[in-house]
């Protein structure tokens, strides 16, 4: 059976991508001297904050994810991030490939409010692999790629929001129930207010909040 390793050796925000994405580069190894034809990838990746300290202000940003610091020795468990696929080319020995992961801004979704409550440093991934090789030199043979395949990589939180600041520039996004939204467009036309965070701040001010 083909012994398979992987490792991530970077990444970078995709400056051409439709929506928000991350590249991974990955390294691939194969067994010396086996002729891969092609390998069929499955990736699920996973942030591990139990890797990583905290400063108070990211602290306090996370209590919903993880609850209060006084409790994270049993809350500061993984979340999902992503899970992709690819298919890399033929190769024998070695070879890299890009794995490309489309991204959201939905703070409804726990690995983006985690992003986004770091102010610097890194993130610590694994990512777990598993798949379907094509190999041999004479013909083709079928084998699977271990399920206990894995790499660990620390991605810069610098990476994550420059990927952002593409495509959402000095702004954030929120999903609302489609009932809200009609009734903020309602309140807006009635309130003659030229944007939405004209909106957002008229109803802080009335609420007593005041605007940021």
């Amino acid at each position: 059976m083909t012994e398979f390793a992987f490792s991530c050796t970077g990444v970078r925000a995709d400056p051409y991508a439709a929506g928000p994405t991350l590249v991974f580069r990955l390294r691939v190894t194969s067994s010396p001297d086996t002729r891969v034809h092609a390998l069929a990838l499955r990736c699920q990746i996973r942030i591990e904050p139990a890797r990583r300290a905290y400063d108070d202000t990211e602290a306090a940003a996370l209590g919903d994810l993880f609850g209060e610091r006084s409790r994270w020795g049993s809350s500061l468990k993984p979340v999902q991030f992503a899970q992709v696929q690819l298919m890399v080319q033929g190769f024998t020995g070695e070879t890299e490939a890009d794995l490309p992961v489309p991204c959201t801004y939905d703070m409804d979704i726990a690995s983006t409010r985690y992003f986004h409550a770091l102010d610097d440093s890194d993130v610590p991934l694994l990512m777990l692999f598993s798949g379907t090789a094509f190999t041999g030199a004479g013909g083709f043979h079928v084998e699977p790629v271990p399920w206990d395949r894995e790499a660990t990589f620390r991605m810069p939180v610098k990476i994550w929001r420059e990927m952002i600041e593409q495509h959402f520039p000095g702004s954030a996004w929120v999903r609302l129930p489609r009932d809200t939204m009609d009734a903020l467009l309602a309140y807006r036309s009635g309130q003659a207010l030229p944007s939405w965070e004209a909106t957002v701040d008229r109803l802080l001010a009335a609420a007593g909040e005041g605007a940021p």
